[in-house]
């Protein structure tokens, strides 16, 4: 069985305060991208499970992996028999994706139809959260406006097709943890849910990431890449999550061959 998880941006990130418990709850929006992994299981006549990888190198000891991770809570409460496992990166990592979220939820998924489980999104999101806060999003893998820290979901109208996305991903590593240090939380006045309802082109004016004040400061070349995607002609241009990947939301296609050849770069329609 093989499934292909994919990536999200966020429109607009605020963090809205600090928790007693260290975290921070956030608002913003997940919208999901057709830039792609591929995952697959398989049956072994073993009990024991075998993980390979292939596309992007993954550095990580592969029983870390948010893949693995996923079956090993399934199989605290199932019989899970001996598979083997393959993944294929194309998502980048340390990017403000999901990736790893993504290849995790959609290995919940996966299993739950070829064990034929039963369980329900609901059930299948509360595993997700005990992997990571943007894990449950891709249960659904639909639009929501998520708070919390990213782990509450409300679903939301909001349709991008027909537009283009341009999506680069500099060669630099944003920590999570840095980044949050350096955010003073903050409720906006007015709510992401309200200004999506305004046209793509008027989002410049009021959807913000909270994080890129204090990351384009120390990683000017981030900055940069945004302000050409405008330049470019983008409606709307962002970080996404806590980065390192910007993208443009555009109303036609592009031609960008020449703007960032030393880069990431990914641009498709959106769905």
């Amino acid at each position: 069985m093989i499934t292909f998880p994919n990536a999200k941006i966020n429109i607009g990130l605020n963090i809205v305060e600090k928790r007693p418990d260290g975290y921070h709850n956030i608002e913003t929006l997940f919208y999901p991208i057709p830039l792609k992994d591929a995952l697959e299981i398989a049956p072994l006549s073993s009990e024991k499970h075998s993980f390979h990888s292939y596309g992007i190198p993954i550095e990580e000891d592969p029983d870390k992996n948010l893949v693995m991770k996923a079956l090993r809570l399934l199989e605290k409460d199932f019989h899970i028999p001996g598979l083997e496992i393959h993944l294929e990166k194309a998502i980048p990592f340390g990017a403000g994706l999901g990736g790893g979220s993504a290849d995790a939820a959609f290995m919940l998924k996966m299993l739950n139809d070829f064990l034929n489980l039963d369980l329900s999104d609901s059930q299948l999101e509360h595993y997700a959260s005990k992997i990571g806060a943007d894990c449950p999003f891709f249960i659904k893998n639909e639009p929501a406006f998520a708070t919390g820290t990213g782990d509450l979901l409300e679903p939301v109208e909001l349709s991008l097709k027909g537009y283009f996305l341009v999506l680069i991903k500099p060669g630099i590593h944003v920590s999570t943890p840095e980044a949050y240090s350096l955010v003073s939380p903050q409720k906006p006045e007015i709510s992401i849910k309200e200004w999506i309802k305004k046209p793509v082109k008027e989002w410049k004016n009021g959807i913000v990431n909270d994080f890129e004040k204090s990351i384009f400061v120390k990683y000017p070349a981030i900055a940069e890449i945004k302000k050409q995607l405008y330049e470019k002609g983008a409606l709307y241009a962002s970080m996404s999550g806590s980065g390192s990947s910007v993208f443009g939301i555009f109303d036609r296609q592009v031609d960008i061959s020449e703007d960032f050849k030393e880069y990431y770069v990914f641009q498709n329609e959106l769905l």
